[in-house]
């Protein structure tokens, strides 16, 4: 498992003064400053992830000379989860600025008490076969989001090549859940926390990221 999982937030690095700011309730409250986290987080996920991808040569002419290079040899599909992916995949965006995009919402649909169930209505996307994919959701509580917007791409779009699963926070118990339905995928997180709220909420998290992202629904 550790093989295929990587937890940026786990040495020293200036990640960890952003999942403080995010955490941290006095300075969450400010949304623009919360988004621009989310965004300068989602670049340091894409640039760990770009050291993944696939590399051929390629000849640079400078005023002064020639130098071969090592260049990405294709280009990702960046697909976010709605709607508190959006400043994630901006982060991304910002790294990976050829990027194909792909958007796709998945939220709780409560049936009783604490239950629910996650329901996919909306997907934009290109087709995937034999691609790169990076599948964004800033938050991994459960996992579940993650693992059926995964299965209803693929059935729709294709099997991609290469997959990178990218979040911010996870539990313990939807990283585990993740990794044993998506074997495949490689996993980027900047923290993991223990424990789950009743209500599948990460703790100690830090809230609903879509809500003090965007406001509350």
């Amino acid at each position: 498992m550790a093989e295929t999982i990587s937890i940026l937030g786990t040495t020293d690095s200036y990640l960890n003064q952003l999942l403080f700011e995010l955490r941290e309730e006095s300075i969450q409250a400010d949304r623009m400053r919360f988004r621009a986290n989310l965004e300068r987080i989602g670049f340091l996920l894409g640039y760990e992830i770009s050291k993944e991808l696939s590399y051929s040569s390629q000849t640079v002419t400078t005023p002064l000379g020639r130098l071969d290079m090592r260049l990405p040899e294709n280009q990702p599909v960046i697909l976010s989860i709605l709607r508190a992916g959006l400043p994630l995949h901006n982060g991304f965006l910002q790294l990976y600025d050829k990027a194909d995009n792909g958007f796709i919402s998945a939220y709780r649909h409560h049936t009783s008490g604490n239950e629910f169930v996650v329901k996919i209505e909306y997907l934009a996307a290109p087709e995937l076969e034999g691609r790169t994919l990076m599948l964004l959701d800033p938050m991994i509580a459960t996992g579940k989001s993650m693992v059926l917007s995964y299965r209803s791409v693929i059935e729709q779009l294709g099997q991609p090549e290469q997959i990178f699963v990218a979040g911010v926070l996870a539990s313990e118990e939807g990283l585990a859940y993740v990794h044993r339905n998506m074997p495949k995928a490689r996993i980027f997180v900047g923290a993991v926390d223990k424990e789950l709220t009743a209500k599948a909420y990460i703790v100690p998290g830090l809230g609903d990221a879509g809500d003090l992202a965007f406001g509350p629904k």
